[in-house]
């Protein structure tokens, strides 16, 4: 599946480096040396250098050899394919597109509502469930979220409310 994994930033110094937006969890292998990104506009290119600056990730490409050729690339969005079905190296590491489309059910049985986005933010993520009384927020947390099967697009929340009962 292609999937959106940064945005080319402002150039930086002169030799047609750039910084990048990081929109992947998993950077050190979409932006390592020699991978490819697909862009909308400018086809595909190639990684040639990579380095962190102050925190910010710094990207060279093909081609690209000075700070004008780098500007024009300016807010372009990178896209690499992914499989979100391979294994993660983590037991409860999910994609947030295994997610969405999900069957939110209660510990009763009960069918809560459907995942309808994950909302990443610094401590926690949250995921948003359509209910038929309007949109719920629940950390995605083991404890509020002891269960989830991908597999059968299905997981199991104990929605703050409830828990506090």
């Amino acid at each position: 599946m292609r999937l959106l994994v940064g945005r080319i930033g402002r150039a930086h110094g002169i030799h047609g480096e750039a910084t990048i937006e990081v929109r992947t969890d998993n950077p050190e292998d979409r932006f390592a040396i020699g991978a490819r990104v697909q862009t909308d506009m400018h086809g595909e290119l190639l990684i040639t250098f990579h380095r962190v600056h102050n925190g910010i990730l710094l990207l060279g490409f093909e081609n690209i050899a000075d700070r004008n050729a780098i500007e024009k690339l300016r807010d372009t969005l990178l896209y690499c394919d992914v499989d979100i079905d391979a294994e993660s190296e983590y037991e409860d590491d999910y994609h947030v597109l295994q997610l969405i489309g999900c069957a939110a059910i209660l510990e009763s049985g009960k069918e809560f509502g459907t995942v309808s986005d994950v909302i990443n933010l610094p401590g926690q993520d949250l995921l948003a469930i359509n209910t038929p009384n309007g949109e719920v927020l629940i950390p995605f947390v083991h404890q509020l979220v002891p269960t989830v099967d991908i597999r059968n697009k299905k997981l199991t929340v104990i929605p703050p409310l409830e828990s506090s009962l």
